[in-house]
This record gives C-alpha cells, structure tokens and sequence, in this order.
C-alpha cells in the first residue's frame, strides 16, 4: 500500500514568506516530500499526490490546455471534488494563464435539475469557455453548459490526451487573475470574486506567519469542501504555500461518518483543522454516548479552528467535553473571521486561548440601542453570550460603521468594513454589485453586524438577516438556537425571518423542520416552541412546522434564510397539520 506523504521535508527548508503566485509556491514545494493525501469515506488511504507529482501533472496538463480552443485568460470552470483531478486541473490553469472557476458539487440543491440551473448560473456570469469534470457528473455538466459559452465539457484524462501545443501559454505573474470564487449563497444572480494572484499570496503568507503561525512539523486535516474559500484557500492553497501536507476526507464522507475526521486527526496526529461550528457539533453529537471516545489521541491536535458562520460556545464546550478522554485540549479552538471578498482570513484570535466570550445585557439596550453592554457574570440580568473573533492580522484594519459610513466606538453595533491588501477588486463583470460593497475609500462594506471590544472583533450577524420589529433588532440566530435547544431539534432544523404582514408592517416567521407524526404531538411541539421563543426573545412567532429536507442550506453547509423565506412567501413550504392524520405514527 502506498503510504501518506511526510509531515515535513528532510531537507527542503521551510518557508512561508516571499512567493508572488500560486506557481512560485508550488515550484518551491515540489522540491521536498510533503503533498495531499486523499481518504476514502471510512477513513482508509485512497490517494497520495505530492507536490512534485502535483506540479509535473499540472504543468503537462497546462502545455495540453490551449488545444481545447482557449485563449489566454479565458475561463475555466472545474467542479471541485475532493480528489487530485481538481486540483491538477487549478494549478494547470495557473500554469497556462487561465483562470480556474471552482463549481460546488450536487450538496442541497433539490435535485438534478435545481443542480444543473444552479452551475449555469455560475457558467453563464463566469463567461466560461471550457467546463471540467469527473466520468459521473459529465452529464451533468453538459446539461447545465446548454445555452452558455462553454466550448467543451471534458474530463482531465480526456485533456490530457491532447497533444502538447506548439506555443504553451505563459503562467500569471504577480499583477494578473488567480480565480474567481461564487460565494456559497451565489442563487439566481451568482457574484464572482475575482480574486488576483497578489491578494491570495497576501492572504496565505499573512494565515501561515500571523494567524497560525506555522511550523514545518505542522499537518492539517480538512473535509471542509474546495469550492469554499475556507476549504479552498485555508486547507489547499495556503497548505501549498507553505509545503504543508493535508489529509482530505470528502465532505459528503464526513457528513455520513463524522467520527472519520477525528480518526484521520488522531492517526496522522493532525495539528490543524477547521470547522464551521456545525462540524464540531456534528462530531460530537456522533459521539455522544460513545465508550470508545478514549481510543483517539488529539493531543497533538494545537489549532482547531472555527469559521464561516455564527460561532457557538455551547457547542464547543460540548465537543471539548466529549473529547476530553481524547485528549483534546479546548485552548486548541481558534476563533477567525473572514470572507471570499477578502480571499478569506481578516482576524484571528491568539493561538492558545481557546474561546473567549462577551456577556451582554439582551433586550432595549441590544436590539433598539445596538450597545452591547457588558454584564458580570453574578448580573441577574438577561444576556446573551458573543465570541470574540481577535485582532485583525497585520496590514488588515476593521471598523465598525452606522448606516451613514460614520465610525462606531467600541461596543456600539454596526456594519464590519474591512481594508487589506487581499481584498477583491470587485465582483467579476459585475461593477453595480462591487460598487454595493466598496466603498468610495477603499474599504469593504461586508454586510456583516457587529462591534469592536479591546481591539478585538465580535460578529452578532448578518445585516441583511437582522429581523427589525417595533424598532428591535432581533438576531435570528437568537431564536433558532433556542429552539434547537429543545428535546428532538436538531442542529439545522430551524430558520427564523421576518415577512410583511396584513398591514404593511413585519412579523416574525420560524420554520422548525418536524418529524412528529400526530397531530396532537405537533401541536404540544408547536406550543413548546412558542413559549421558548416568548421566554428568550419577548415575541410572538408564528411556527410552521414543515416536513423534513424543507430547508435549503448553502454549499458550504450553512443555512439560507434567504431561500426559506422566499419558499414560505411563494406558499411552498406547507405546515405537515395539513398533510398528516392523527392515526399516523410519529416519523422515525
């Protein structure tokens, strides 16, 4: 059987810093011994690519690629799978000047067809002229590539049969594109951030030297998906920037088996890994009950980190809990922010102080006031809980501004702007939805809620989620999180908005996805969440229970709220009362 790449180089000296491009990086790595390393969704080694194998295929496939009708700078779409053909083919862009497309795989998307608009959509605004994939979503693929620009539909076998082109392209240098990445929630109007080779040599040096501080004996363990900036440029690029190994579980593979990822951690004795706090939950709800916890060793285990949503200290403190007889140490979570239009990262808290959180008072002071007032922990008062996400990395500035573009003092809520030298230039093609987010001195309006403490950043949620009632601003997170916290909710199961009511104002929706079969259990379940929601929030909510898989979530996992509503206001999510008897049996 052929064994993983090594931790670390024998004698290549490590180095994170002085790379202009993808390739530079890539040049420097394929000197030494480290690579990716590809699993099977049980946890078994699949497939081992080095970085000298890596670039010698990418640079064969690059003299390969002008001879499918491309011009320099054209387009390149690949449907990003877990597995070498993807990344042979994006670094085979970077070599022929080409600009690699990542497309997200068929994960909650309703169905084949829903999968097919969704990548036409990101075909069409990419303007993309050769689309790749594997043998099984081939079909697929050429479904959705009708009626766009696309060329060909091929796979990378089937490239690299063509023959050497007589004059290569030449590869990108420091001023030109790198690629173009949709973000998660990109629907029917798709935006893609170009994101240039100077902003994600930026971004890589500044995650290697000052947000994790890496080491050559580092390892990362990844099943976050490549088609998500934090799984394509923490857990990919950045790994080949800095010759680090990464062993990769599918997504789909951890989503069925969750406690792979704590295997490979504890096998290859990972020290670094990220996760959206669904995973850690996911982890260790798996888990939960488990006597055979004790057979891992995370011990080495020294960044956990948590991104691209809310963060939530319970849930952490459950995984740390679970994993305690593992040897998990909970100083290892790492708090970041960050976003696609800023390649990714922009703050991370310290290495080595776990989570950290801000108690504030809830009600008037919050939601009307938007003053996050700082509670003790013996204050009777309600509050509610915030993680401080850390500093902003050198050479990147945070401020919070009010809806006027004034800056905010600290503690006072309002929108996180963000300047760097990794953030986009704008929207590909897209000018009228780049000038929504640049503003007229440079910086990035995020669309994201929150304040400053400390020098320190603290997301409360998104601006365009915030639910506004009688002059409160109610965080749906607040709401979902309390229902999920009663007996048989599951973790997803619940999206909270606002919709205009019969007088022109708003009221407050929760969908709770419902799995009870009688109707008097729906009901008893209906009332739970009401008085939940009435206890933690102070409001009154009406609560459609709808049947399981009603929700839509993104493809990097997160839950669109956006969709949600517009299938409750286009009358497509139905309350199960009215499809379901009192003679039927609760669902498994």
């Amino acid at each position: 059987m052929t064994d993983p790449t090594p931790t670390s180089n024998r004698s290549l000296p490590f180095r994170v810093d002085g790379f202009e491009t993808l390739t530079d990086g890539l040049d420097y790595a394929a000197r030494g011994e480290t690579g990716f390393n590809f699993h099977s969704p049980r946890g078994d080694l699949r497939c081992v690519l080095s970085y000298a194998e890596l670039r010698e295929r990418a640079r064969r496939l690059a003299e390969r690629l002008p001879r499918a009708g491309l011009l320099r700078g054209d387009r390149v779409a690949v449907i990003a799978e877990t597995g070498p053909d993807f990344v042979v083919a994006f670094f085979a862009c970077q070599y022929a000047g080409l600009i690699p497309v990542p497309l997200p795989l068929a994960i909650n998307f309703g169905g084949r067809r829903a999968y097919a608009e969704r990548l036409r959509g990101m075909l069409a605004a990419a303007d993309a002229r050769l689309a790749v994939a594997s043998e099984g979503l081939l079909s697929t693929l050429r479904e959705a590539a009708e009626g766009t620009t696309v060329k060909a539909v091929r796979t990378v076998a089937e490239l690299m049969e063509l023959p050497p082109a007589a004059r290569p392209f030449a590869p990108f240098d420091a001023r030109e594109p790198c690629y173009i990445q949709y973000s998660s929630g990109s629907t029917s109007f798709p935006r893609g951030v170009l994101v240039t080779q100077r902003a994600i040599a930026a971004n890589a040096r500044a995650i290697a030297l000052h947000g994790l501080a890496l080491r050559p004996d580092d390892r990362c363990v990844s099943w976050l998906p490549l088609y998500h900036d934090m799984g394509l440029v923490g857990c990919c690029l950045t790994p080949v920037m800095s010759q680090i190994t990464v062993d990769y579980l599918e997504t789909t593979g951890f989503a069925r088996r969750p406690l792979v990822w704590i295997k490979l951690l504890s096998e290859r004795r990972g020290t670094i890994s990220f996760s959206p706090t669904f995973g850690y939950e996911l982890a260790a709800r798996r888990a939960a009950g488990n006597n055979g916890v004790d057979r891992y060793d995370l011990s080495a285990w020294r960044v956990a980190g948590i991104g691209g949503e809310m963060i939530r200290e319970s849930a952490l403190a459950r995984f740390a809990e679970t994993f305690a007889p593992a040897r998990f140490d909970p100083r290892a979570f790492l708090a970041s922010y960050g976003l696609a239009e800023a390649t990714l990262a922009v703050t991370f808290a310290p290495l080595g102080r776990g989570i950290r959180t801000d108690r504030v008072a809830r009600g008037d002071t919050l939601e009307r006031d938007r003053l996050a007032l700082r509670l003790d922990e013996t204050d009777p008062r309600p509050a509610r809980r915030f993680v401080l996400c850390g500093r902003p990395m050198p050479g990147y500035r945070v401020e919070i501004r009010d809806n006027a573009g004034r800056p905010l003092p600290d503690r006072r809520i309002g929108r996180v702007h963000i300047e760097g030298p990794s953030l986009m230039a704008g929207y590909f093609r897209d000018p009228e939805a780049s000038a929504e987010m640049l503003t007229a001195d440079g910086w990035l309006d995020t669309g994201d809620m929150g304040y400053m403490v400390g020098g320190e950043l603290v997301i409360t949620g998104r601006s365009k989620d915030l639910i506004i009632l009688g002059g409160r601003n109610i965080w749906p997170q607040d709401l979902e999180w309390a229902v999920e916290h009663i007996p048989g909710v599951r973790s997803g199961d619940v999206a909270a908005f606002s919709a205009p009511d019969e007088q022109d104002g708003e009221r407050v929706v929760v969908i709770v996805e419902c799995r009870l079969g009688r109707k008097e259990d729906q009901e008893r379940f209906r009332r739970e969440i009401r008085a939940v929601l009435s206890r933690v929030a102070g409001v009154e909510c009406e609560v459609v229970l709808a049947p399981p898989r009603s929700l839509t979530y993104t493809t990097s996992g997160k839950l669109s709220r956006a969709a949600a509503r517009a299938k409750y206001l286009a009358g497509d999510l139905r309350d199960v009362a009215e499809a379901t008897g009192p003679e039927l049996a609760p669902a498994a």
